[in-house]
């Protein structure tokens, strides 16, 4: 008798993003079917394709229980992912699902499901469920097939993960540890603030850091509303506005512009990103906040333009000057105001060290995080090995450039996410050591990943074919991780962000990752170096 395994895939809470998007999901699917196939077994999908709807995904938290109620919860489940989805929609379901669980993303840049598989496994292992993960590009290949076979013969699905160790503080100079000892002991006696404007962005459960969790590191939530942000808004002037447009474009940023609203970007979709700018630093000031995080794709869309333009302006420490009203004094002077893009209160509190530690060590204090997108072979042969796309969905502090604020370019969002449109904040990453890390939560405990990686300079040719393959409005960098290979990054990484910074040279490098290293476990997080 042929073995089912049953199928669920999990969409967006946009419409319009799921009929786009669902051609490479069909595709996706019916290339994971015949491997399913080869393997003895038959794939049935847990839920039909809707024609009125255009497509054939979970597109809600009740739609996924409803669908869970008909699938046995014994028998295999395969989440299968070519596209951002939100994890809550399937979530619930995979709780109490008692039967075997694997997740399974085509190797694409596109939409993209891998970016989607890290946030639902990231979200698995906050939630305690049992899981196992694949990722293939043609699902025909032996390392996929192999572990596939596995899979469907009861067997766990096994991963290379020799690239991970615990941090050990014997390896970190002096000025390392006290730098990261003492940024802890700061926190627990004086202790920050993360300023929330609404939690829950985009079903990332994986981004959500419980109060009991975060409170012994010293670090605290202010919940704000986006309806409060809203507000704030539309009380800034227009000359206000206008005069953090200017300064952005005295210092070289381009905005690709056009008449039409619905299509392109427009003098007014900028002048309300201005005004958003100038609204959430004066909030946050109110609050005493030390870093903020804005839900970005959701609530505010149907309101706003994209928050992206004001992410990129907070993140950077040569940004417009924002006064208290009145006209006072000028509000987190000469450094970033730290924002956690989509609400991730884990790369808040990394975002938050990283700030404190390189400030501490005379370091760039700009730092961000991306998405871990998608990699490739440099087509151009520029450099050897696998190069990851990081890409941020709108904004990177333009730092990070070449060419700082002169290097940044200014791109309407995709409509099918944005409606009101909105200026990205496009650039292309220097070349340059990078210290990239990771927050998560598991066991209920707060963990970190730590390693080093090197932003590289590509072509102009290649850089635009990686655009081509994924999302061509946002930045991009391109980054190799040390001593992890791709496969190794796949399987250990807890979520579909990646915080990067940069510093001077190598030496500055190793010695921020350090401090950081040690400020996480001095706050009780469980630390691991990841690579070389």
């Amino acid at each position: 008798m042929t073995r089912t395994v049953q199928l669920v895939a999990s969409g967006d809470l946009r419409e319009s993003a799921n009929r786009v998007c669902w051609p490479a999901q069909r595709e996706m699917e019916a290339a994971l079917s015949t491997a399913v196939e080869r393997c003895g077994a038959q794939l049935r999908r847990g839920h039909q394709v809707s024609a009125d709807r255009g497509h054939g995904f979970l597109a809600s938290q009740k739609e996924g229980m409803e669908v869970f109620k008909t699938l046995d919860p014994d028998a295999p489940l395969i989440v299968a992912e070519a596209v951002w989805q939100y994890s809550h929609h399937v979530l619930a379901g995979l709780t109490t699902h008692r039967g075997p669980i694997l997740t399974v993303a085509n190797w694409s840049g596109q939409w993209p499901g891998l970016v989607g598989l890290l946030n639902l496994n990231g979200s698995l292992a906050k939630a305690g469920v049992k899981y196992d993960s694949l990722w293939s590009e043609t699902f025909e290949d032996d390392w996929f097939v192999s572990r596939l076979k596995a899979w469907l013969d009861g067997r766990p699905v096994e991963h290379d993960l020799s690239h991970v160790r615990p941090f050990d503080p014997a390896e970190a100079n002096e000025n390392a540890l006290r730098v990261g000892e003492g940024i802890a002991a700061d926190l627990m006696r004086d202790k920050a603030i993360l300023g929330v404007f609404d939690e829950g962005c985009m079903g990332m459960f994986n981004a959500i850091v419980p109060d009991h969790l975060l409170m012994p590191c010293g670090v605290f939530k202010e919940r704000l509303s986006q309806s409060a942000l809203y507000y704030e808004a539309k009380q800034v002037p227009d000359a206000e506005a206008d005069a953090v447009r200017h300064w952005l474009e005295d210092r070289g940023m381009t905005f690709h512009t056009g008449p039409n609203h619905a299509e392109d970007l427009t003098d007014g979709q900028i002048r309300d990103q201005c005004r958003t700018y100038v609204a959430a630093v004066r909030i946050a000031d109110d609050f005493g906040c030390d870093a903020i995080g804005i839900q970005y794709q959701q609530g505010l869309k149907d309101l706003l333009p994209a928050s992206d333009l004001v992410e990129g302006m907070l993140n950077n420490a040569d940004r417009p000057p924002v006064r208290s009203r009145g006209g006072g004094r000028v509000l987190y002077e000469g450094r970033p105001l730290t924002h956690f893009n989509e609400v991730d209160e884990c790369a808040g509190l990394d975002g938050l060290l990283t700030e404190r530690v390189h400030r501490a060590l005379g370091q760039p204090t700009e730092n961000t995080l991306h998405d871990l997108r998608w990699s490739d072979r440099d087509a151009s042969d520029t450099v050897d090995g696998e190069v990851w796309v990081l890409e941020i969905s709108g904004a990177a502090p333009p730092a990070h450039f070449e060419g700082g604020w002169a290097g940044a370019e200014g791109f309407r969002q995709p409509a099918m996410y944005f409606p009101n449109g909105g200026s990205t904040v496009r650039g292309v990453s220097k070349a340059g050591p990078v210290v990239w890390s990771r927050v998560f939560v598991e066991d209920d405990r707060l963990h970190m990943d730590l390693g080093r990686a090197d932003a590289v300079a590509l072509p102009r040719e290649e850089t635009e074919r990686r655009w081509a393959a994924t999302t061509p409005q946002w930045p991009i960098m391109h980054a190799i991780f040390r001593g992890v290979s791709r496969d190794q990054m796949m399987a250990r990484h807890r979520s579909n962000h990646v915080q990067v910074a940069y510093a001077a040279d190598e030496a500055a490098a190793n010695e921020a990752l350090f401090a950081k290293a040690a400020a996480a476990a001095a706050l009780g997080l469980t630390v691991c170096l990841c690579g070389g």
